[in-house]
Order: structure tokens, then C-alpha cells, then sequence
């Protein structure tokens, strides 16, 4: 999690407590057809599959190795950005000898959530506390739920988000020494964190002004109002010209965006662990990055160059735009070594394959302990 969000509207807080509610009644009557077999079924308490990043994709990728049996599970995997059932029912289901799986993902803070974020991690810990067993998507993840949740007695491990480095891989395209370098920033942008896009084209001025021919693309589920704030900005610094918007993309498109850019930029504060750097490294692209939260994590010393901005919990923090956009300029110079490196820490720790074989190690030893 990363960024200043929004205080839910009352409707919308209403409508995810009754969900809650309704989630926790339909998990207790599954407790009746639910909990036999060797092999792991997992029910994935109440999160939805989807396409756009965060927990709805992640489901998708287990989904493909572990599909979901809300009616006859042994195992339940609950997201810490997800909905999840009442922990008074995932107690009950324990006491049947049914684990629970917690994914941490992050946590609320005052520079991340504009609401009761004391309230809403007091609602996150029932889960993370009472897990059989936890993944944390970066070592930024543990750190901040041992901050923001408190200890836990149970084991644990950091398991990164992963890619399919089969499909996310480099595209065979001649590059065109006189084109203009291509920066890209995807994802989804909020209105809250217009500052990611602000920042991104302010660096990308500073690189144009000390010479580098370069140009911004800026793709995904982009606010309007945070795509009119970046245009604004990019007007009054005279790279207007230079920026472009594309658009919303699916998963199936992605590989093919990432292609078409030289390198990847990412000006998120407090990230977690984003899974479009892992994607962009699969692709050979080098990463152009804030030090916050886990991308340092991800992108290593040789696969790009970050800007310091440090770990803060009052609020997101802005890289300078010059030392961005000598960032950039020294990604562009040295595109080739950190291309190789980036493709080559993808395949070595963020590939799929090694992410369903340690799930699959820890499902099945959590139901042998059970057994036992």
C-alpha cells in the first residue's frame, strides 16, 4: 500500500460491512461440507478474481494453480487488502483443523488512508494474528505489520509477487538510435497519488534539459483528475508535447506495453512490493525508482537506479526532480547492462513457477500437521 487515500464514503462503509457479514454466514455454513482431503482446496475467503493489480490479481494467479472450492475447502487464504470473514468464524474453522493463510500485503497509516487507520489495522491484525502461517509480500511488508499490527507467535516468510517470465519477457525489436528514449509509468493511479504522475514528468523535464531525448508514456487505470493535474504540470514545464496517456490495458496486453518502452519508472512512495516493476524487469526493462517502501527490495543494486526518499508514514514523499531525472539519464546511458539484469533477477527470483511450488510446500505441510 502506498499513498494518502480517501475516507470511504458512509454508503460504501455500510455496504462492505454488510459484506462482511453476509461473507461470514455463508463461510460458517461451508464449515458443514468443508475441511477432508490430502491435497490442498483452498477457499479464498470472500476476494474476487480480476485483472488490475493488488489483491483481485493475485487471486487470479493462484486461481490458475489452485482453484477455488468455496463449498468443499481444507485451506483458507485470506488477503490482507481483501474482504475476509469475521475472525470469530476463522477461529471456528481452525477448531475444525482447517489452516488459515494470511497474505500480508501492507497496512494503514495517517500518509496512507485519511480515515480511522487506527481502527481499520486493529480490523487487519485479527487475521494476520490468528494465521497458521503468513506470506509477506516484501520485507517492507513485515516491518510495517510488526509497526502497525504487533507481533505475531506464528511462523512466517517474505514471498514475493511473481511473474510469468515465459510471457513477460523481452520483445525482439530493433531500436532505433536516433528515436527518443521511452520512459513508461503503468499501473493504476488513484486521485490521490497524482503526485506519482507529477513527479514522473517533472523528472522527465530535468532529463530533456540536460539533453537526454526522451519521451513519458503513462499507461493503465489513471483518475482524471490526476491525469489533468500531470498535464497541467507537464504544460508548465514544457514537456506537454512529450507525454502521452494510452490508456487502460488488460494482463493478455501487458507484455506488449513493456515492450515497447526502454525502461520503467516507478515514483510510488512506500510501494509494498508492485507488481508491474517484476513485470517490467521480466521485460528488460531497467527501473527508475523512489528508495521507499520494498522496490529496493525487488530492483537490487544492478537492475536500475532509485532516488532516496526514505521510509515516512505521515505522508508520500516526492523524489527531487533533479536527481530524478539524472536517474533517468543514467538509465538511458546504461540501458544494456541493466536490461540484462533486470531480465536476469526476474527469472532467478520473481518467476511463477517458484512462487505455486512454495505455496503448494506450505499447503501441504500445514495439512500433514493437521493430520499429525
Amino acid at each position: 500500500m502506498s499513498a494518502v487515500d480517501q475516507a470511504e464514503p458512509l454508503a460504501k462503509g455500510l455496504a462492505r460491512r454488510g459484506y462482511r457479514l453476509a461473507l461470514g454466514l455463508r463461510t460458517w455454513l461451508s464449515e458443514l461440507t468443508s475441511g477432508g482431503g490430502a491435497s490442498p482446496r483452498l477457499y479464498y475467503a470472500g476476494a474476487r478474481a480480476g485483472s488490475h493489480g493488488g489483491p483481485r490479481l493475485k487471486v487470479s494467479k493462484l486461481g490458475e494453480a489452485f482453484p477455488e472450492h468455496p463449498w468443499t475447502y481444507n485451506l483458507v487464504y485470506v488477503l490482507s487488502a481483501g474482504p475476509y470473514p469475521p475472525p470469530a468464524v476463522l477461529r471456528r474453522l481452525q477448531g475444525r483443523g482447517i489452516p488459515v493463510i494470511a497474505n500480508q500485503n501492507g497496512v494503514y497509516y495517517p500518509g496512507w488512508y485519511a480515515g480511522d487507520w487506527e481502527a481499520e489495522n486493529r480490523r487487519m491484525a485479527d487475521p494476520y494474528l490468528l494465521a497458521d502461517h503468513v506470506f509477506y509480500q516484501s520485507e517492507f511488508c513485515r516491518r510495517s505489520a510488526e509497526r502497525f499490527l504487533g507481533a505475531r507467535q506464528g511462523p512466517g516468510e517474505v514471498l514475493y509477487n511473481a511473474v510469468d517470465t515465459s510471457r513477460f519477457r523481452p520483445q525482439e525489436r530493433p531500436r532505433d538510435d536516433g528515436a527518443p528514449f521511452v520512459f513508461l509509468v503503468a499501473g493504476k493511479v488513484p486521485a490521490h497519488q497524482a503526485y506519482r504522475l507529477e513527479a514522473a514528468v517533472h523528472g522527465l523535464a530535468e532529463a530533456r534539459q540536460r539533453g537526454l531525448d526522451a519521451r513519458l508514456v503513462i499507461a493503465g487505470v489513471i483518475d482524471a483528475s490526476a491525469r489533468g493535474r500531470a498535464q497541467a504540470t507537464a504544460e508548465a514545464v514544457d514537456v506537454g508535447s512529450h507525454v502521452t496517456f494510452t490508456g487502460p490495458y488488460t494482463q493478455a496486453a501487458a507484455p506488449a506495453l513493456f515492450g515497447g518502452a526502454d525502461a520503467f519508472v516507478l515514483t510510488t512512495h512506500n510501494d509494498a512490493c508492485p507488481s508491474a516493476v517484476i513485470e517490467a524487469m521480466a521485460c528488460a526493462l531497467p527501473v527508475v525508482y523512489v528508495r521507499s517502501g520494498g522496490v529496493p527490495e525487488l530492483v537490487g543494486a544492478d537492475a536500475g537506479v532509485g532516488v532516496e526518499t526514505g521510509d515516512a508514514w505521515d505522508g508520500p514523499r516526492s523524489p527531487d526532480p533533479s536527481e530524478l531525472g539524472a536517474a533517468m539519464i543514467e538509465v538511458a546511458g546504461r540501458r544494456a547492462a541493466f536490461a540484462v539484469a533486470a531480465r536476469s533477477r526476474a527469472v532467478e527470483r520473481f518467476d511463477i513457477g517458484a512462487w505455486y511450488e512454495r505455496h503448494r510446500q506450505v499447503f501441504q505441510s500445514l495439512l500433514e500437521a493437521r493430520r499429525g
